[in-house]
């Protein structure tokens, strides 16, 4: 399985959205500061992910929430749990 994941930073309250294949791997990634662009922000917690059977359409699925640039349109899709059909 791939997944689609949205952390939330508990210092700035910011957004980052990923996939990968190993959700608490890639979280504890983020956490130890590894990753350039969420470094500046931990500790992130997961808030949300979805499940996918191939790499290629979680990256289409961050690619298209990555492109909305919006974060109401992320809080959205956690509080309602949305998915692509």
């Amino acid at each position: 399985m791939y997944y689609l994941y949205v952390l939330k930073s508990k210092s700035t309250g910011k957004y980052y959205i990923g996939q990968t294949k190993d959700l608490q791997r890639r979280l504890q990634y983020h956490n130890a500061g590894y990753n350039k662009s969420t470094k500046g922000s931990v500790p992130w917690e997961l808030v949300y992910y979805e499940e996918y059977s191939t790499r290629s359409k979680a990256v289409r699925r961050e690619n298209y929430v990555k492109k909305m640039k919006s974060k109401e349109f992320i809080v959205r899709i956690i509080k309602r749990g949305e998915r692509p059909d």
